[in-house]
């Protein structure tokens, strides 16, 4: 199935009809739904499919087993397949659909690569359900803890476990994935840009130079649940209100900080229009230039909402392979170098000590995360051959 054709397979799974957007999240029917059109790609291709503790997809053209004892791992590409809620099109699945067209077009042009070539589909990059981005690379890498993992809630109270099992998932042996790892020399991951750079310089791709440091916070404020209508002013605790200094102190701090910051989640109990809740739980995202930048940002919200802020994630600054990177954009006819506040699991991958690297679609409209999002199908296009051009060098 030609690029085009797969885009149009995929575009109408977990779209939601109201706003546009996707509502793909992890170990769901629309997960399943997702993990099924991959897995048949895969042996509509003849790539052996495989999945490893943490649930990530990899389909195989070649052995890489083989080419490890033989002492040569493979290229990987792709990205992943999840969303955040009501997100865009584009933000992973371009790479996953760009990276099974690579392929094609190696195949087409009767390239034999001199390693295998792996495409992998990521699990739960974005974290939407359980709250912990990359949770997939993570776990593999050893960066999750895997019983931390297995406990982790969604909004209905399910745990991953439960999730995972109920999606047929086998969760006794979750966790780092040595194997999995050993097979990757290299990884490349294919994204939309989260951003305008690329619409500002003219160009339709670049080269990923750096993750900045950023992380996610969780903050809890209590109160005491109490009649809205009886209740006198000076009488309440309401954590409401605790709840609006966290957002307006997260925008002060990082704008003192240069950071950026935002209180994106929140969870109110008991969540009733004629109650006074009993407790808010907030969740907080920062990121910024340095680690001590972004840290100052969270201490100033703890300081203001009286209540220390308790770490869920983080990742520090990414480098992705220089070298590496220098290679491809010298490769993509001096392809810009960009940097992102964006976390992705080439990123995690990277801080593992793998050989990363990342390229970058151009966004004309410089939103993300959002059913507006969106790339020219004929950027994708190019995407997609500078993808092959990089796969194809990679694996000579």
């Amino acid at each position: 199935m030609t690029f085009d054709g797969m885009w149009s397979a995929i575009e109408p799974i977990g779209r939601e009809t109201s706003t546009g957007g996707y509502r793909r999240y992890a170990w769901t029917r629309v997960d399943a739904t997702l993990r099924e059109w991959f897995a048949g790609e895969a042996t509509a291709r003849g790539l052996d499919l495989v999945t490893d503790r943490a649930g990530n997809q990899w389909a195989w053209w070649g052995d890489p087993d083989a080419a490890v004892a033989a002492g040569r791992s493979g290229v990987v590409i792709g990205s992943h397949l999840d969303s955040v809620p009501d997100g865009g099109a584009f933000d992973g699945p371009l790479g996953v659909v760009s990276a099974l067209a690579v392929i094609d077009a190696l195949r087409t042009k009767g390239f034999a690569p001199s390693c295998p070539i792996g495409v992998v589909n990521f699990i739960d990059e974005e974290g939407a359900r359980f709250g912990i981005a990359c949770a997939g690379s993570r776990l593999i890498t050893g960066k999750l803890d895997a019983d931390t993992a297995r406990g982790l809630r969604d909004a209905d109270g399910v745990t991953m476990a439960e999730a995972m099992t109920a999606a047929g998932h086998d969760t006794e042996h979750v966790g780092p994935d040595e194997e999995a790892l050993r097979r990757i020399g290299t990884y490349v991951e294919l994204h939309i840009e989260q951003g305008r750079r690329l619409i500002d310089l003219g160009r339709p791709v670049a080269v990923g130079s750096v993750i900045r440091p950023h992380g996610r916070w969780r903050i809890d404020l209590e109160g005491e649940a109490n009649h809205a209508g009886t209740t006198r002013l000076e009488d309440r605790r309401d954590p409401m209100l605790a709840l609006a200094t966290t957002v307006l102190a997260a925008r002060e701090a990082a704008t003192a900080q240069g950071c950026v910051a935002t209180v994106g989640k929140v969870r109110v109990e008991p969540n009733g229009v004629n109650a006074i809740p009993s407790r808010v739980t907030a969740w907080l995202d920062a990121r910024g230039p340095d680690e001590e930048a972004v840290r100052s940002v969270v201490e100033a919200v703890g300081r203001q909402c009286g209540t220390a802020a308790v770490e869920e994630s983080w990742t520090p600054e990414t480098l992705f392979d220089v070298s590496l990177s220098q290679r491809l954009s010298e490769l993509l006819d001096d392809a810009p170098m960009l940097g992102t506040g964006a976390g992705h699991d080439a990123g995690i991958l990277a801080t593992a000590g793998l050989s990363t690297a990342m390229l970058f679609v151009r966004n004309p409209t410089g939103i993300s995360h959002s059913p507006v999002e969106f790339a020219e199908r004929e950027d994708c296009h190019r995407g997609f051959e500078a993808f092959t051009r990089v796969t194809e060098e990679l694996s000579r």
